[in-house]
């Protein structure tokens, strides 16, 4: 014999807790692209809200203020899992295409952030333990053979040079090059560090 009585569907996330997490994004997104820009000591609230289109009450609501705002900004644990996400073999490529496309696409490469690291005093220290942990060391222990950890930094150093002409100086030679080219000439020099002979 069996029941009558309906299962009750699975609860949906109210319209209101998607339109919170939608804000609390936006706010995220919009402090990211600012402490990719400026130092953390010229970034307002005033300006973050702006940015992601909100009011800095709505700000200080979901975060608190601007620290515990940007405590989380410093992580680099979402970025380290985009830019390395390819198998060994193919990384290097995917490494470079992805750095390069995130600044053609958004103005800028979240792992960039680091170049910024000395403008943020006490919170610089923060950014780069953050970076060696969740970016160079991550990259480090997927590499086999000796100096794995040199490996990856000068990887994730080559990485950084190129964000930094293409990004930052805005080399016109790199700009009007196509983004499949630069790939095709710079990978294999990043990818000769993780995958040596």
């Amino acid at each position: 014999m069996t029941s009558s009585t309906p299962h009750p569907a699975p609860c949906a996330p109210s319209p209101a807790r998607r339109d919170a997490e939608a804000t609390k994004a936006a706010i995220v997104r919009a402090a990211r692209h600012l402490l990719a820009r400026h130092a953390h000591t010229d970034i307002t609230l005033k300006a973050v809200a702006e940015r992601a289109g909100v009011s800095p009450p709505l700000v200080l609501k979901y975060f608190g203020s601007k620290d515990a705002l940007f405590a989380g900004i410093m992580s680099f644990e979402a970025d380290a899992e985009e830019v390395l996400d390819a198998p060994l073999e193919r990384l290097g490529r995917h490494m470079v295409h992805h750095l390069l496309t995130s600044q053609a696409e958004r103005g800028a490469d979240p792992i960039l952030r680091i170049v910024y690291a000395p403008l943020h005093r006490e919170h610089g220290y923060v950014l780069r333990a953050n970076f060696r942990t969740q970016v160079v060391r991550r990259l480090g222990d997927r590499l086999a053979g000796p100096d794995a950890g040199l490996r990856a930094e000068l990887a994730v150093g080559m990485l950084l040079g190129l964000g930094v002409m293409y990004g930052i100086a805005r080399g016109p030679h790199l700009r009007a090059t196509a983004i499949a080219d630069i790939t095709d000439r710079y990978a294999p020099a990043v990818q000769a560090f993780l995958t040596p002979e």
